[in-house]
C-alpha cells in the first residue's frame, strides 16, 4: 500500500465549503494526517466539509474514527461532513457499520454541494423553465393544431413516465427477489447478481444500486433481514 495524499481547495459562493481530496489509503499510520487537516479547517471556522474519496483504495477502524469523532462537534456549529465517491469496496465497510445514519454519502461532489444548499434553504441551482410567450388576440392561433400537438406532447410525456415507472418497478422486485434469496448480500453482491442471464443483465452503477436500496427502505443488512423474514414464507 502506498501512504496518503491530501489536498484542500474551497469552493461554492465566497469559497464557503472546503474539498478534502484524498488518496491512497486512511489507517492508524496516514489517519493523523487527515485528522491535522480537519483541525485546521475547524480553526479557520471552515466547518462545511466534503471528504473526497474516489481514490482511497482502504479505510480501517482508526480512518472511520476520525469522521465520526468530528461529525458531532461539526453539526454543534452549524456545519456538516459529507463523503464523495467512495468505491464499492470501502461504501461496502461503510454500510456494514452502518455509518450511513449519521453521516451522508454522495457519488459526486456537485451532488454534496447541492445538498449543502439545500441546508442552508437556498434555491436550486438548475433555471427555471422559460416562461410561455402569450399570443396576441389579433394574431391568429392554430388552436386545433396546438391542441394535436400538445396532447401527442403529453402523451410521449406520459409514455416515458410510465416506462421508468415501470422499469423501476421491474429492477425494485428483482433486488426483492435477491434479498429473499439471501438477505446478507451487499450492494456489491446485489448488483452483480442483477447483471446475470438469471436477472436480465440489468446493467446499474454500484451508486444505482445503493440509490435503490435507500428507496426502498433495504440499506442495512438489518432491514434486509427483516425484509426476509416478513416476505420469505409468504405463499
Amino acid at each position: 500500500m502506498e501512504g496518503i495524499q491530501l489536498s484542500v481547495k474551497q469552493v461554492g459562493v465566497g469559497n464557503n465549503i472546503s474539498i478534502i481530496k484524498v488518496g491512497g489509503y486512511i489507517d492508524t499510520t496516514t489517519s493523523a494526517e487527515l485528522e491535522h487537516s480537519l483541525e485546521q479547517l475547524l480553526e479557520s471556522n471552515n466547518t462545511r466539509i466534503i471528504i473526497d474519496l474516489k481514490n482511497v483504495d482502504y479505510i480501517s477502524s482508526a480512518g472511520w474514527g476520525i469522521f465520526i469523532s468530528e461529525i458531532k462537534g461539526i453539526r454543534e456549529r452549524n456545519g456538516d461532513l459529507k463523503l464523495v465517491g467512495m468505491i464499492p469496496d470501502v461504501y461496502e465497510v461503510f454500510e456494514l457499520l452502518e455509518f450511513h445514519y449519521i453521516l451522508k454519502a454522495f457519488e459526486t461532489i456537485d451532488e454534496a454541494i447541492i445538498d449543502f444548499d439545500k441546508d442552508m434553504g437556498k434555491p436550486s441551482p438548475f433555471p427555471a423553465p422559460p416562461e410561455k410567450e402569450t399570443v396576441s388576440k389579433k394574431e391568429k392561433s392554430p388552436v386545433v393544431s396546438e391542441r394535436t400537438d400538445n396532447n401527442d406532447l403529453q402523451q410521449s410525456s406520459l409514455d416515458k413516465m410510465m416506462t421508468g415507472d415501470a422499469q423501476d418497478k421491474s429492477v425494485e422486485d428483482k433486488i426483492k427477489q435477491l434479498v429473499i434469496e439471501n438477505p446478507e448480500n451487499g450492494s456489491i453482491k446485489i448488483m452483480k447478481e442483477l447483471n446475470t442471464a438469471k436477472y436480465g443483465n440489468v446493467k446499474l452503477s454500484w451508486f444505482q444500486i445503493v440509490k435503490y436500496l435507500k428507496k426502498m427502505d433495504l440499506n442495512s443488512k438489518k432491514k434486509r433481514v427483516d425484509y426476509f423474514k416478513a416476505n420469505a414464507f409468504k405463499k
